[in-house]
């Protein structure tokens, strides 16, 4: 190739990149018009996924992939928020998880510490967003200071309003089955209640997110296509959105193409 062809070859990228980043941003906009006029979600919930990749294929440690993530949820959080999203529920740490390294164990355990102290010092925000924080899960696995900590943000922002962000953290869709079981089948035999009297409602009473609405939608970040034990009872009529992008690469275009495709669906809740 001839010095001047590599110029302009050169040059020809130079523009198309630049033609990407103008034209991003007006392609979002416009997104974000065509979204607010369409029906919103009144339930998200998002299964956080692909920071171990990420770290990898950005050759960063691993603990820094986690925070990557922790701050991407923030403004995963803002941009629901701006779409009036009543109820946000976080696959954060799974019963699953258990099973991985210790050291990972670690370090998600401590980037959620952090999430939950980051939560405690910006609680004015909270309160004047009307939003209060719900942790679900087995809270008994994890260790005692993180416990106490999610304790203390449930208690403080009980009170905030109608909004809910729900924390899951040693959860499973299988443990939460599991355990609704177990408290109906210790009252039915303390006489509390009769076996004929459980039906759907009965049962969905003794689950964790047992007053709240079902999630209208399902995304997932970093390409896996799979629920891996998420809010089993709660998605049986949900509509579910895989995206390719890891979680700390997740951008807002993303969410709101998750929006616009649940948005052209046609919901039959199985009729």
């Amino acid at each position: 190739m001839r010095p001047l062809d590599k110029v302009v070859d050169k040059f020809g990228n130079f523009l198309y990149k630049l033609a990407s980043l103008v034209q991003i941003p007006i392609y979002q906009r416009y997104l974000e018009r065509v979204v607010k006029k369409g029906p919103i979600p009144q339930h998200i919930a998002i299964i956080l996924d692909g920071n171990r990749r990420y770290a990898r294929m950005m050759n960063l440690p691993l603990e820094q992939g986690y925070a990557l993530g922790a701050k991407k949820v923030r403004q995963i959080l803002e941009w629901c928020d701006e779409l009036g999203i009543q109820h946000v529920t976080l696959y954060s740490f799974s019963t699953e998880n258990f099973r991985r390294p210790p050291d990972q164990v670690k370090a998600i355990l401590s980037v959620i510490e952090d999430q939950l102290r980051d939560i405690l010092d910006n609680l004015d925000e909270l309160r004047r967003r009307g939003v209060k924080i719900r942790i679900i899960g087995r809270l008994e696995l994890i260790p005692d200071g993180l416990r106490e900590l999610a304790t203390e943000v449930e208690r403080r922002t009980a009170c905030f309003g109608e909004k809910t962000i729900n924390l899951a953290i040693a959860y499973g869709g299988r443990t939460e089955i599991l355990d609704a079981v177990r408290r109906i089948a210790m009252e039915v035999k303390e006489g509390k209640i009769r076996p004929e009297e459980i039906n759907e409602d009965v049962f969905r009473s003794y689950l964790y997110l047992k007053d709240l609405p079902d999630p209208d939608l399902i995304i997932r970040t970093s390409g896996e296509e799979r629920i891996s034990n998420f809010l089993l009872w709660h998605i049986a009529y949900s509509e579910l959105y895989f995206c390719e992008a890891y979680l700390p690469a997740f951008r807002k275009i993303d969410f709101l193409r998750a929006i616009r495709d649940y948005q052209r669906r046609s919901r039959r809740f199985g009729a």
